[in-house]
């Protein structure tokens, strides 16, 4: 059988490459048509390339952290049948013998490359070449290792066992000869960089936090981005999710959170101030007359942005139900590009990890954010009296190349006025 080529999909629109985020399967594993091979990270997702045969993984050309093209190949699937079990170690350790013809030099030669990938036989197993790359960098002997993988191959978790127990003895075995002095005590060791070296710990780090990373220092250096403050009384909307998140969830089943009413503000505020939900492209303003509202979900890979689409067009309960699927995606990591494309505003929450006041960074190419927090019981005068109430503070970060300062202050009190009165959300959102 040809060896079949794994090739680096199409990522969608507008991605043309990627970075290979980590291999699933090791050079020699078997594999099953549909086995999910490698994970590759873009800027905006990751996803898995599945094997489009059964067989053997041969080869792996693209290692972890390299950055690949669409359709570019990136390893390669063989036949299985002379790979399979683990038996192939003991059956290649006597085919030399057998071939009484071949000096002993060919006969190291042919030990080096069986089933299209090299093999090292040190007694306690096999290790495929990435596995002994990693070996190779790390000085390590692989005959010090017994194999835990299949038949006793060497897997990369049994090189890098070993390269954490070397590195941990490695400080003490350079001082076992200390000088003393003159009263024949040994000098204290100063502090030093290679004393730390055991605490520090190298991660790499992924394509979506290199984006997101980027893509935030590119929001401040490309806007004029000011952040303007207000507070809304959260009263009545608590009252109303009091009196009917119970009948809501039994007529729809969803959850009556408090993302539908800023959703639902934000809407209402929009459609007031129509430059808050534009783009600035060149000498143009586009003024967007549709409502894409961006959820921002902080996930293990860092904080994504997926897109409520027609926001507008939507009750309370798809409004719910479509941020609590998008941020259960994101979790899961199964967002899609388009998932993920386009939006015209954003909302993010701070206050469910306890935040009482930030300054949200700019979703590029929009021109506003808003920001909610922590809801505070708080002393305030109504009416000439002294009354608790639940706070919150409410950010809205705009680009003032846009929003003038008085229209951003207006918006953000229109958010507070529909808010304290959660039944004109009906009307206005």
């Amino acid at each position: 059988m040809v060896a079949a080529e794994i090739h680096v999909p199409e990522l969608g629109e507008s991605v043309a490459d990627a970075t290979v985020g980590r291999w699933l399967k090791e050079e020699g594993d078997a594999v099953t048509s549909g086995e999910a091979l490698v994970e590759l990270e873009t800027d905006k997702i990751n996803f898995e390339v599945e094997a489009e045969q059964d067989g053997v993984l041969e080869s792996i050309s693209k290692g972890e952290g390299e950055t690949v093209n669409v359709g570019e190949i990136i390893g390669t699937i063989g036949e299985g049948s002379e790979a399979d079990n683990g038996a192939a170690p003991a059956e290649t350790e006597e085919q030399p013998q057998a071939e009484a013809e071949q000096p002993e030099p060919e006969a190291e030669e042919a030990d080096e490359t069986s089933n299209g990938h090299r093999e090292v036989e040190d007694g306690a197993g096999r290790a495929s070449p990435s596995v002994r790359r990693l070996a190779q960098e790390y000085e390590v002997d692989l005959s010090e290792i017994t194999g835990s993988g299949s038949g006793g191959r060497i897997t990369r978790d049994d090189v890098e066992r070993l390269i954490r127990t070397q590195s941990s003895t490695a400080a003490p075995e350079k001082t076992e000869t200390p000088e003393r002095d003159g009263k024949g005590e040994a000098p204290q060791p100063a502090a030093s960089q290679d004393g730390r070296a055991n605490l520090e710990e190298r991660v790499r780090v992924s394509r979506r936090r290199q984006t997101i990373a980027q893509r935030l220092v590119e929001s401040q250096q490309t806007t004029a981005m000011l952040t303007t403050f207000n507070e809304a009384d959260m009263t009545a909307v608590m009252d109303l999710r009091k009196r009917r998140k119970e009948a809501f969830q039994e007529r729809t089943g969803s959850r009556l959170g408090f993302m539908s009413f800023f959703t639902k503000a934000a809407i209402g505020a929009l459609k007031a101030f129509p430059k808050v939900n534009a783009e600035l492209q060149d000498a143009e303003l586009v003024l967007k007359k549709y409502y894409d509202i961006g959820v921002a979900v902080s996930t293990d890979e860092g904080l994504v942005v997926p897109v409520l689409r027609d926001a507008d067009h939507k009750n309370f309960a798809e409004i719910e139900q479509g941020i609590t699927d998008l941020a259960t995606k994101a979790r899961e990591g199964k967002l899609t590009l388009d998932d993920l494309r386009g939006g015209t505003f954003t909302i993010t929450n701070g206050g469910i990890f306890g935040s009482l006041v930030s300054t949200p960074i700019l979703t590029l190419p929009q021109v506003a954010i808003l920001g909610m927090h922590k809801i505070q019981e708080r002393p305030m005068v109504v009416d000439g009296e002294i009354v608790v109430r639940p706070m919150m503070y409410l950010a809205l970060s705009y680009d003032h190349r846009v929003i003038d300062g008085a229209e951003a202050v207006s918006f953000l009190v229109r958010i507070k006025e529909l808010i304290e009165d959660p039944e004109s959300l009906l009307l206005e959102g």
